[in-house]
């Protein structure tokens, strides 16, 4: 990034499934899942038109140069809403120019908009770069519950 390059984030809306489908399709490519621009785009205009997900965008001179999909939920224990930061990509030639934490960093302050108790997040084991920048943003392994899924 230049030093006259404009980075900002801003909320996704219908108008940007477009220009976000190749970007969210090399995401799920990944973690290792096929090829799919028009499921990508249907997907995604899916999540926006029903209000499921909120989108938030980086740009730079126009381009939109990665995203984080987040999706409201809730804590029981907590008593209150959480966010699930659920997925982050930065276009590769955007990595370590401090793209992924823009994002991370206006998904807190959606959260905190909103009363969330709490940002959540995870990755793949395999994942150290993101997991560092995680980390290094205040994120911690949740050592007190452990988390399983079971396809259906």
């Amino acid at each position: 990034m230049s030093a006259n390059t404009r980075l900002h984030v801003r909320c996704a809306t219908i108008e940007d499934v477009d220009r976000i489908a190749p970007l969210f399709d090399a995401y799920r490519q990944f973690y290792a899942q096929p090829s799919d621009l028009q499921a990508a785009h249907a997907f995604l205009a899916d999540r926006l038109t029903r209000d499921e997900s909120v989108v938030l965008v980086a740009e730079a001179d126009g381009e939109i140069v990665g995203f984080a999909q987040n999706y409201r939920s809730f804590s029981s224990v907590s008593l209150g809403p959480i966010i699930i930061l659920n997925d982050l990509f930065v276009a590769p030639a955007w990595r370590g120019r401090g793209v992924g934490q823009l994002l991370i960093e206006e998904t807190a302050r959606l959260a905190k908009t909103e009363g969330a108790v709490r940002v959540e997040i995870a990755t793949q084991h395999t994942n150290t770069g993101a997991k560092r920048l995680y980390e290094s943003l205040g994120f911690v392994a949740d050592t007190e519950f452990v988390h399983l899924s079971r396809s259906v």
